[in-house]
């Protein structure tokens, strides 16, 4: 076959996968469901058959009495004491619900690693608008093949694919899944060493905005930017002054970053921020696709929808930021179990591999998504050798004040060298998940770190 015969038919192939999945779209009809035997946002009303999974009733929108928007953030289930615990010595008996990350941190830490397994309460919500948005984004709704890979197109304001058909839709429901629209943060981050020792990485201030959530937005204008986040650290101080604005976009290749080096006292463009690219927002400790368990871009990875599983994973975790000194939350190898709560939900579960031809420092990746709010609570990577690498998570905390359920804190095991990481401690900060009025744009570009460096 000549080059141009087999470019034409590449391309052709291409432009035909394009269409097929673009018109991979829910029935009117179907979408009903959204208003009857499925949650607003697409998850399955009923419980399970044995009742450890309740009926979805509403989900949790009851402000604590005295919450201040800004302020530390409690714990509406207290009270509640664990049903049961899994540690090394009975995981053969919960093996079935439990990921291949979770079985091998209890077999590597056997004497303090341990999953406390609370009463599962299904709290995730939103407002009114978010679930008539998702309405419209059940019919409106498709993936269309670009350069970047499979995108997603003509969705606004709520979950893009909330009757999922395949894995990459469940991902894009992930991405886009409902956590408010501007929020500012307060953070401590840390690696945890080999030997035992936390290692502040950054002492950050962040502002975030998702223009794909604002509330009066016009969708014909959304330029397809949807998660936009600054941050400026303060500390430690090797690192202070240090900034870096990110733009995502539906279409990766649109996708843009800038850094501020307090050395040169410039900002610079990131070349490529995506993929197993280290990110400076953690100093290069995690990937740019590793945060918040998956950030990145899908055309290095053939996905695929493996199904709907009862798994036991983190869950209403605002138990976490309760203790006021971060050391009482981390310990040597992972975080102290005391203040990590579990529970049995229903996740989607979608595996990734590597294409042939593609660079990835992990050849093989599954997830796990919440079916009600979306989120991404847990994943495993396997490297190039099929040995499980690392496991990462994210523990989703409900936010009754949005009202919604989406992840704060986050981080990641290895497996291989014994070295962790914790993203967004907010322990000893008097300021946590603050809701904000709508950023300005203009806050989330390089001119804007070009204007505000000082050192």
């Amino acid at each position: 076959m000549s080059y141009l015969k087999k470019t034409i038919f590449v391309n052709a192939a291409v432009l035909l996968l394009g269409a097929a999945v673009a018109n991979a779209q829910v029935s009117p009809q179907e979408a009903q469901q959204l208003k009857s035997n499925l949650t607003p946002l697409g998850g399955e009303k009923a419980g399970n058959k044995d009742g450890s999974i309740p009926a979805w009733t509403g989900g949790y929108a009851t402000p604590m009495p005295g919450f201040k928007n800004g302020g530390r953030r409690g714990d509406p289930f207290a009270s509640d004491k664990p049903l049961y615990t899994i540690t090394s010595k009975n995981m053969d008996q919960y093996a079935g619900k439990l990921t291949d990350g979770t079985k091998a941190m209890l077999k590597r830490y056997p004497d303090t690693y341990r999953v406390d397994v609370y009463q599962t309460r299904r709290t995730a919500a939103a407002p009114q608008w978010v679930y008539d948005n998702t309405f419209k984004n059940a019919t409106r709704g498709k993936i269309v093949m670009r350069a970047s890979g499979p995108n997603a197109s003509d969705v606004y304001g709520g979950v893009p694919f909330p009757m999922p058909k395949d894995g990459v839709q469940v991902m894009w429901n992930h991405l886009l899944h409902w956590r408010g629209t501007a929020w500012h943060l307060d953070v401590h981050q840390y690696l945890g060493t080999a030997d035992g020792r936390s290692v502040l990485s950054t002492d950050g201030q962040a502002e975030q905005l998702m223009p794909y959530y604002i509330k009066d937005g016009n969708p014909d204008k959304f330029n397809g930017d949807y998660w936009l986040i600054r941050l400026v650290n303060s500390g430690p101080p090797i690192r202070a002054g240090e900034a870096i604005v990110g733009r995502q976009n539906l279409d990766d290749d649109k996708t843009q970053a800038w850094v501020y080096l307090t050395g040169q006292r410039r900002v610079r463009k990131l070349p490529n921020p995506c993929c197993d690219t280290p990110t400076p927002a953690t100093a290069g400790v995690m990937s740019f696709d590793e945060l918040e368990v998956f950030s990145g871009r899908f055309s290095r990875f053939d996905w695929k929808l493996i199904g709907k599983q009862e798994m036991y994973i983190p869950y209403n975790d605002n138990k976490i930021m309760q203790p006021t000194k971060d050391a009482t939350v981390l310990s040597k190898h992972h975080l102290n179990p005391d203040y990590v709560r579990w529970e049995l939900h229903r996740v989607w579960v979608v595996e990734a591999n590597l294409k042939p031809g593609q660079r990835h420092q992990a050849a093989r990746s599954r997830y796990y998504i919440d079916e009600d709010s979306w989120t991404g609570v847990l994943a495993d990577r396997w490297d190039a050798k099929g040995q499980l690498w690392k496991t990462l998570w994210a523990l989703p905390m409900v936010f009754p004040d949005l009202p919604a359920v989406s992840d704060t804190n986050f981080g990641f095991y290895d497996l291989t060298s014994g070295a962790w990481y914790s993203a967004n401690q907010f322990n000893e900060k008097q300021e946590v998940y603050k809701i904000m009025p709508t950023y300005p744009d203009r806050d989330f570009t390089g001119d804007s770190l070009a204007g505000e460096g000082i050192r």
